[in-house]
């Protein structure tokens, strides 16, 4: 496994705040307001007990070999800290909270199937606790809840399996590209205060390999499979007047990675944005306001009510882009696990000369209700 060091921004201008965050369990956490060390892999490819909030977000699209449309598909594997108020020394007791999403865009009959999953872990290391249904590793990524799992394999690959209702992923993750730190060197802010960010990075244009189940039908992930990963962990994501987020990953054509999100007050103002273009060996880290997203067309969810921007005009460095939803019944009810409704789906990107520039996913979350972390 190669050993990566990567530099993150400096302590100086982070500080501690004097005021403990609200949990989602309501109980009282102090944050890690200041980044502390340079991220090291593979070491930070595994678990962050020790912070709030942590997820591995995997995207990805499968074109089709036999004349059907594309199948988009998602697996994400979410962490949350119990407060140490709440816990105790039985190997019983709920350190740590497991969830888990999937989902895959059948976009021929503009179907989205989606599933989820949660269960305790207690923190122990994986297999040492016979009452765990769920464990992380701490070393490398290796996510397990119930039958679902995501673990580097020995050849450096990730793998992804998920037995669903409707559907099944049995897929593999080679990389073609270096990880992409984003944000500064890895530390992301999310924030007007310096005390809200991530850690965050992703890797982009992976290869994927394997098989997608898909009511009874079994599809191929082969040649022109694409998928994106996102680790990102934290303590204070959402800054004061934020409901939710716009984010997007994108594929783009030539072989470039598109990153960009804004974060979003109940008005639909943003209170930040950010992102980065790579191309080749260069990387521009967007500088907060220059990721603008304006909305040009909306969906309203049938089942939620809620109303989508499902396509926008997007201003970056980079260069305007227009961002279209592939579908728009792309919604997501993770109210039995993690309690949000969400648009999450497969969508296209278009240059300023309204060319195909890339594709990948788009997710946009706290349009149903306000998003709690």
């Amino acid at each position: 496994m190669r050993q990566i060091v990567a530099s993150a921004a400096t302590s100086a201008g982070f500080a501690q705040s004097a005021v403990p965050w609200d949990t989602p369990n309501g109980a009282k956490l102090q944050p890690h307001a200041t980044p502390k060390k340079a991220l090291q892999f593979p070491q930070d490819f595994g678990a962050h007990p020790d912070f709030q909030t942590e997820w591995w977000y995997i995207t990805g699209y499968a074109p089709s070999g036999d004349g059907s449309g594309p199948l988009g598909f998602q697996v994400t594997f979410f962490r949350s800290k119990v407060a140490s108020t709440q816990q105790s020394a039985s190997k019983l007791a709920a350190k740590q909270l497991l969830f888990a999403h999937a989902a895959v865009s059948d976009v021929d009959n503009k179907t989205l199937h989606s599933d989820q999953r949660i269960a305790r872990w207690s923190g122990l290391p994986a297999g040492s606790n016979p009452a765990d249904q769920a464990w992380a590793w701490t070393q490398d990524t290796g996510l397990h809840l119930q039958d679902w799992s995501l673990t580097r394999q020995s050849d450096g690959r990730l793998a992804a399996r998920v037995q669903a209702k409707g559907f099944a992923l049995d897929l593999s993750f080679a990389e073609t590209q270096p990880l992409l730190l984003q944000g500064q060197g890895g530390v992301s802010r999310k924030g007007p205060s310096p005390q809200h960010f991530s850690y965050y990075y992703s890797l982009p244009q992976m290869a994927v390999q394997g098989q997608i189940r898909l009511q009874g039908r079994s599809y191929t992930a082969g040649a022109g499979s694409l998928a994106w990963l996102d680790h990102e962990w934290s303590d204070a994501l959402l800054p004061p007047g934020a409901v939710g987020w716009d984010w997007l990953g994108i594929h783009m054509l030539d072989g470039s990675a598109l990153t960009a999100f804004q974060l979003r007050d109940k008005a639909g103002r943003a209170v930040w944005d950010g992102g980065s273009f790579r191309a080749g060996s260069t990387l521009y880290t967007f500088t907060q306001g220059e990721a603008v997203f304006q909305p040009t067309r909306w969906w309203q969810s049938p089942r939620s009510q809620a109303r989508y921007p499902v396509q926008w005009l997007l201003r970056t460095p980079a260069d305007f882009y227009i961002v279209k939803a592939v579908f728009e019944a792309q919604e997501l009810d993770s109210r039995n696990s993690t309690g949000a409704i969400y648009w999450e789906g497969l969508c296209e990107v278009f240059d300023s000369q309204q060319r195909l520039a890339g594709r990948g996913y788009l997710e946009m979350t706290g349009y149903a209700s306000p998003l709690r972390l």
